[in-house]
């Protein structure tokens, strides 16, 4: 096993993660669960399945067409036949993938253990400060982000490029998606970190990065997150700071080029423009 934060596990979850044992079909938790949020892997709790990735096979087993990048390794079984799906954080075992079954447009089939997994109700929120890059560094630091994305919102284009988008003829912004714990973290708190990680007075762009792509924008889910945008807007007044962040109904989100994601992290680095600054 790889060394990382492990959580406890009892003889059945050790039988399936650990000693690649299969649950019996039609008794786990989660074969026929379909709610919005994650599906963690149970032994480290890295988020491996979005909601919207799960489909109904009938299997008995939880079904997914997509994984999240990065985050299951494929291997071949050690029957020589399938492939094993396996943890890329812990190595904890997941299931098996099969492909050509015709499910659903992917052409996929994630068949997970639900022992395997810890399924954790999330909420979305939507935010673009400038360079995506920097808005997604700050928020994953945050306690109680699951999951983040850098990508395109707010504009007409169907499946946006970044070549496009920096046109500024798409009425495409540079944005990150969020998934969080609200058990953990509120929509408000998260949205104090966008406003302290960017400069909310700068107009047409952020820093050196100028155009319509870089502005600030808050796209809100639902009235509960348009309410507390705009609460904060009123609090920065107050300060003296007048943001001109613009608050609209949030759409389709198109997640950005594989490239783009976790780009600090991955390169080691950190923000050039978006700089900690306290305003709460």
């Amino acid at each position: 096993m790889k060394q990382t934060h492990q959580q406890p596990l009892n003889a059945a979850e050790a039988y399936v993660i650990r000693d690649k044992g299969t649950e019996r079909p039609f008794s786990g938790a989660y074969w026929n669960h379909f709610e919005e949020g994650l599906y963690l892997c149970r032994q480290c709790r890295t988020p491996l399945y979005r909601w919207d990735a799960k489909f109904e096979s009938s299997c008995g087993w939880p079904s997914f067409d997509d994984e999240i990048p990065g985050k299951v390794h494929h291997q071949t079984d050690a029957d020589g036949v399938r492939t094993e799906i396996t943890c890329n954080s812990c190595d904890g075992h997941l299931g098996h993938v099969f492909s050509g079954e015709g499910y659903t447009e992917k052409n996929t089939r994630h068949c997970v253990n639900s022992l395997s997994l810890t399924f954790v109700k999330v909420q979305r929120a939507i935010f673009a400060s400038g360079c995506f890059w920097g808005t997604q560094y700050h928020f994953d630091r945050l306690d109680g982000v699951l999951l983040s994305a850098a990508g395109y919102a707010g504009g007409t284009r169907e499946h946006p490029t970044y070549q496009e988008v920096c046109t500024g003829t798409t009425g495409h912004v540079e944005a990150v998606e969020v998934l969080f714990d609200p058990e953990v973290i509120s929509y408000e708190e998260v949205a104090i970190r966008y406003f302290e990680t960017h400069d909310p007075e700068q107009e047409d762009g952020q820093g050196p990065d100028i155009g319509s792509q870089y502005e600030s924008v808050i796209f809100y889910e639902n009235q509960e997150q348009l309410v507390t945008a705009q609460k904060l807007i009123d609090r920065l007044a107050e300060k003296g700071i007048h943001a001109v962040t613009r608050l609209e109904q949030a759409d389709v989100f198109y997640p950005a080029e594989k490239y783009h994601q976790h780009y600090y992290d991955r390169k080691g680095s950190t923000p050039y423009c978006h700089i900690y600054t306290k305003r709460f």
